[in-house]
């Protein structure tokens, strides 16, 4: 093919290759912006615990300020920072003193985020289950599934179980809510969650629901919650797609000098 049509296509291939390559170097500036300012946080390089403004951001790393107002947006998402129209933007307080983890989810607006049920019912515990929830044979769970969906963008296909000895009621408002908040209002203190990463493909019916192909890279992760009391309220496994983690943990000297000495005592 030659002529006007030729170049015009031609044109607007590399219009639109040009536009790809410009949203990832966007995309790749915004996430250094955001680890380097989380970076400084840590290291108490603002004292009086407030971030420069973002005209100062934007010329201090050199990137626009959009790109300052995208890092900001998912810092303060994080809950991270907080802004005060007409008086700046402050670090929270003692966001510093906690390990704290950053994922796809928490990186997001409340708001952008939300999840679409599939299915919820009541089944009979299995040995794992019943291992994982420390409950009788005879007791049985609540099984939901529901698509998370962040930005408008169907990103994660999750299967939970909640033990009916907590929670006696559960409805579509609940799963397609948050179940932290279901936990609270129930008067449950949360503790901690042990989440476990590991690299997957999609199946069929998972890249059907995801509107992605058979086969592509996706994380599988393993979740249970404890309460304050010890017992375990929910363990999920979770496939996800466009997944990106951060971790902020304290060193464990401790652990660390355990483990090496343990391998040197291997190696003799």
């Amino acid at each position: 093919m030659s002529g006007p049509k030729a170049v015009c296509r031609t044109e607007h291939w590399l219009h639109r290759d040009r536009s790809k390559r410009g949203a990832r170097m966007t995309a790749k500036k915004t996430q250094f912006l955001i680890e380097d300012l989380i970076s400084k946080i840590f290291q108490h390089q603002f004292p009086e615990g407030k971030l420069p403004a973002e005209r100062v951001l934007a010329q201090d790393y050199g990137v626009s300020r959009y790109t300052v107002q995208q890092a900001l947006n998912r810092l303060e998402g994080m809950g991270m920072i907080h802004r005060q129209r007409g008086d700046g933007i402050y670090i929270r307080r003692n966001v510093q003193k906690y390990p704290m983890v950053y994922n796809s989810a928490t990186q997001i607006q409340y708001s952008t985020l939300r999840s679409e049920m599939l299915s919820l019912r009541k089944i009979k515990a299995g040995p794992e289950l019943i291992r994982i929830f420390d409950i009788e044979a005879s007791e049985e769970v609540w099984e939901f599934r529901r698509v998370r969906i962040m930005n408008y963008i169907k990103t994660q296909i999750e299967t939970g179980y909640l033990p009916c000895t907590l929670f006696p009621y559960v409805d579509r408002e609940s799963v397609e809510d948050s179940i932290q908040n279901l936990a609270m209002e129930q008067g449950y203190r949360i503790s901690r969650f042990m989440t476990t990463y590991r690299p997957t493909q999609l199946t069929r019916e998972e890249a059907g629901l995801l509107s992605c192909k058979k086969g592509e890279p996706a994380f599988c992760i393993t979740s249970r919650g404890y309460l304050r009391d010890g017992r375990v309220f929910v363990h999920s496994n979770i496939t996800a797609i466009h997944y990106e983690c951060t971790y902020i943990v304290p060193f464990n000297k401790e652990v660390y000098l355990h483990r090496r000495n343990r391998h040197k005592e291997k190696d003799k």
